[in-house]
């Protein structure tokens, strides 16, 4: 029995992980993601093609992921204005993964908690899905520190649930934050 929230958070992340794992693969170092999603080596023009993934938001051709993080605790916050919901929400959440825990935050930003390392990143594409937040693909823009997340170049956003803004009347300036899940995978550009 899980008895405590560090086991339970430590579950939900195993789980989580299970879930990309079975999606895109195992994520070695060193494999493209061709690589991964085909399960063998192929050429440098080779391209991208990872099952789960909508054509819209997949990394450019020869991107090989570097990381893929579970959100453990996560709020997209909305501002009301003219009386709804509406427009960009911020994001708050902690994510763990293949390197550790990461914060992500308004920016977007993410940050590791083990090297300091910190990227923000610009929406290149999404796809949007029913009754939840839209999967992305996002581009970094910039980069500080060489740790873990110092050589990403793409971020996804995949496997999302929930983080949707309320329906409904609100007062001009009130947030509200929902509750959201996501995986993000962390991508290297082609070398």
């Amino acid at each position: 029995m899980i008895s405590s929230s560090r086991s339970r958070i430590r579950a939900l992340a195993v789980i989580g992980m299970a879930g990309v794992l079975a999606a895109i693969g195992p994520v070695p170092r060193q494999a493209s993601a061709a690589e991964v999603a085909e399960g063998a080596t192929m050429g440098p023009n080779a391209r991208v093609d990872i099952p789960r993934i909508a054509s819209a938001i997949k990394p450019p051709a020869g991107s090989r992921p570097v990381g893929a993080y579970v959100v453990t605790r996560g709020t997209q916050t909305y501002t009301c204005a003219g009386g709804v919901f509406t427009g960009a929400s911020v994001p708050e959440a902690q994510l763990i993964g293949t390197g550790g825990r990461v914060h992500h935050f308004k920016g977007p930003s993410w940050q590791s908690e083990r090297d300091g390392s910190l990227i923000t990143a610009k929406k290149t594409a999404e796809s949007p899905r029913p009754g939840t937040i839209p999967e992305l693909l996002l581009t970094v823009d910039t980069h500080a520190g060489r740790g873990i997340l110092g050589n990403v170049a793409y971020v996804s956003r995949l496997f999302t649930s929930g983080g949707v803004a309320p329906a409904g009347a609100c007062v001009d300036g009130q947030t509200a934050a929902v509750p959201y899940g996501a995986v993000y995978v962390f991508w290297a550009a082609k070398r």
